[in-house]
């Protein structure tokens, strides 16, 4: 569920005009109906399953309260994903299978949902900060935890920023230099290109983006591991 609260499904009022939050194509479908009239962001824009649309003449400030709404949409939808999937785990049976279906999203976006929603609470979670920050710290012990998001709140961090911290307190913690294997690793050259794209994104270089994706895919692995063999 997106929303509790009540939005009237057929129109947005948008000044002088009335728009349409259904879809000509979707106006026999109650389910899509259903998601269109929980969509709702902002009394004067008009959102769809597939578009949103804003008002000429919409003052600035207005128009920035909408994509702040917009991106608290969005950064909940990641915890409403894991929480969903943990109480799938305890309830239903094939519970990655089904979901993968519902949502068409792949199997380790959904467990890496999962994996941090268990790893916080509810009460532990800080609404000034985004589900990637709780992401970035969600391997690290709890007290870690708490002390990095704590900081992260304080000096109005990003999520580059808190990883950066994290990296940096890492490197002061380690006393020993660490033994250095290399791998040798053969990429055709599409899939290159979407890891380099994604390094970008991310602001940092392609190795250190390789390294952090692998490490934290070997900790969810190790976590949803440890849990299994506990019987959870």
């Amino acid at each position: 569920m997106i929303s509790n609260r009540t939005v009237r499904p057929a129109t947005a009022n948008t000044g002088s005009t009335q728009q349409s939050l259904t879809a000509e194509g979707s106006r026999n479908d109650p389910n899509a109906r259903a998601i269109n009239s929980r969509l709702g962001v902002n009394g004067r824009a008009a959102t769809k399953r597939t578009n949103l649309t804003i008002p000429q003449g919409m003052p600035i400030t207005a128009w920035r309260n909408l994509g702040k709404q917009i991106f608290v949409i969005a950064d909940s939808s990641a915890w409403w994903l894991g929480d969903w999937l943990i109480y799938g785990q305890s309830a239903y049976p094939d519970r990655y299978r089904h979901a993968i279906a519902e949502t068409s999203l792949d199997y380790q976006t959904l467990r890496n949902y999962a994996w941090v929603a268990r790893r916080f609470t509810p009460h532990r979670r800080r609404e000034r900060l985004s589900f990637q920050h709780h992401a970035e710290v969600a391997g690290l012990p709890e007290q870690e935890q708490e002390a990095m998001l704590t900081q992260a709140e304080l000096n109005g961090w990003s999520r580059n920023q808190l990883r950066r911290q994290i990296q940096q307190r890492r490197g002061v913690a380690k006393t020993q230099p660490a033994e250095i294997v290399q791998l040798q690793m053969n990429l055709v050259a599409d899939q290159k290109q979407r890891w380099q794209a994604a390094a970008e994104r991310a602001d940092t270089d392609l190795l250190a983006w390789i390294v952090a994706n692998l490490d934290h895919a070997a900790t969810v692995q190790l976590e949803t591991g440890s849990v299994r063999a506990n019987g959870s």
